[in-house]
């Protein structure tokens, strides 16, 4: 290990010293009771929601994956799915944050699963199980996303195997996971949003200069064919630096495809557990304007220095997957060692930040919906903990196991999971807030269906090519939604008691 590596490990040891004592500051706090630890008491400021929202949701894939998918195919991708989230942000802060806060609070909720059983007032838990099933197999696949980040910006700076530093970085998340929950989580990642900003910025910045200025950027990309097209997609080669052939047409299919990535926030619940534990719904709209601003500038940012690594010598890649290395390389490249040691912690930053929601939203579906609300019914604060905790072990396992190939692209990794997620959950949240004839079969068939839907479409139809290829989250999101509404007509219209419920809380 040369002094420059020595120094980017002293930053990243001092970033990690900062995370780690925000963990032990709020301790105590979070470990008073579930919903504390699990949701923080509802205290949540406006800042902070906005920022650990998106900070937790952006994770690795945005500082690693989007700008290496940027660097490989061009603007098209990237460009059409940075939209659609940018949107799908916006409008689930505008229609889902106050009414899913205020719905949470009337059937006294605190996990998504915990929401969904009380809010159909069922009896028997089977949503709340299906929903924590869910739950664990998506964010499973989550989690390995973040470890699979930490394991190559490690392996990438230090020279070191990559299977030891994922190892290494799962021990970390999950102590730290261990030690603080919710407040804690949310607290490092209103700082780890800054710093994941403010290091894509100076990167982008720093990667024009050394270009030769915009002017000579855009000349570059433009020489590559479609490359600098949100109509066509490159087609570069894997044996020959900066050669492409023919680009191929961006259809409407394909912009559909990229644009369904927005559809997915309706049913993430790093996102939607920021909107049921923010102090009070009044303050979502502070949010909302921070967080599509935190989020416009994050990914522009993050796209352009994938468009701007063409034009620097030395940032040359022949894999999708070895391009998901260039934010970390041009970090070495452009700036002295600490600083540089303080951005690639941005990259630390983002996969920990989501790494402990996921670890932590899925412990809550065992321990707090399995455990308590199934198996142990009349479970103590003492018991719950300890299944969470239990949890956190065994689904840091399972996603080493997953993140173990190296050669996985964390953009893939990191599509699947959201596609299972939004399409599971997106269309009932929007149904159960805002459409009162929703019945509980519905609610379940209509679950099961996305969720499955993601595995048939990815699996199966997907591999058939042409315009099978689309996004599995839009059909499988069509679907769910077309299912609910078909059982809710004809089976049993909801009690008069859920009904009255629903009014109340429409009308504020």
């Amino acid at each position: 290990m040369n002094s420059a590596n020595i120094q980017h490990l002293i930053a990243m040891i001092v970033y990690m010293a900062i995370v780690i004592g925000i963990g032990i500051f709020f301790a105590q706090r979070a470990n008073k009771n579930a919903e504390s630890y699990f949701l923080g008491g509802r205290s949540l400021g406006p800042w902070v929601t906005a920022f650990s929202a998106e900070a937790s949701d952006m994770s690795g894939w945005m500082l690693m994956g989007l700008p290496g998918l940027a660097y490989w195919t061009g603007l098209a991708d990237a460009g059409w799915t940075a939209i659609g989230l940018a949107a799908g942000t916006y409008l689930n802060f505008l229609i889902v944050s106050k009414r899913l806060r205020r719905y949470s609070v009337k059937v006294d909720a605190f996990t998504i699963p915990d929401f969904f059983s009380n809010r159909f007032r069922e009896k028997k838990k089977i949503l709340m199980t299906i929903a924590s099933l869910v739950i664990i197999v998506f964010f499973s696949v989550y989690a390995a996303q973040c470890l699979s980040t930490c394991g190559k910006l490690f392996s990438n700076l230090f020279g070191l195997s990559y299977t030891s530093m994922m190892i290494v970085a799962a021990i970390f998340v999950l102590v730290y996971t261990f030690l603080g929950g919710f407040l804690a989580e949310s607290a490092s990642d209103f700082m780890q949003a800054i710093v994941m900003v403010v290091a894509l910025v100076l990167l982008l910045v720093l990667g024009v200069v050394s270009a030769g200025g915009v002017s000579a950027v855009i000349a570059n990309a433009k020489s590559y064919d479609g490359f600098f097209s949100l109509l066509k997609t490159a087609t570069p080669s894997q044996t020959e630096i900066n050669v492409f052939g023919p680009a191929e047409n961006y259809g409407i299919l394909s912009i559909l495809s990229c644009l369904a990535w927005g559809l997915g926030y309706f049913g993430m619940p790093q996102v939607l557990l920021r909107f049921m534990g923010i102090r009070s719904e009044h303050e979502l709209t502070r949010s909302r304007r921070v967080a599509i601003i935190w989020v416009v500038i994050s990914m522009v940012a993050a796209i352009f220095i994938g468009i701007v690594g063409r034009s620097v010598a030395g940032l040359d890649y022949l894999s999708n997957s070895e391009a998901e290395n260039i934010f970390v390389d041009a970090a070495t490249m452009f700036l002295p060692p600490v600083l540089a040691g303080f951005a690639c912690a941005g990259v630390l930053a983002a996969a920990i930040s989501s790494s402990d929601s996921y670890l932590l939203i899925t412990a809550s579906a065992v321990s707090q919906n399995v455990f308590r609300g199934i198996v142990k019914k009349d479970a103590s604060e003492k018991q719950v903990m300890w299944c969470s905790r239990i949890t956190l072990a065994v689904i840091t396992i399972a996603a080493m196991i997953i993140a173990w190939n190296s050669d996985s692209t964390i953009f893939a990794i990191t599509s699947f999971a959201w596609a299972g997620l939004g399409a599971a959950f997106g269309p009932l949240i929007l149904f159960s807030l805002f459409w009162k004839r929703t019945t509980y079969p519905a609610a379940i068939a209509g679950m099961i269906s996305g969720g499955v839907m993601v595995f048939f479409w990815k699996l199966v139809i997907n591999p058939l090519g042409g315009v099978w290829k689309i996004y599995a989250l839009l059909p499988a999101f069509i679907l769910s939604s077309l299912v609910i509404v078909a059982v809710s007509l004809v089976t049993k219209s909801p009690d008069k008691e859920i009904t009255d419920e629903f009014e109340e809380v429409r009308a504020g």
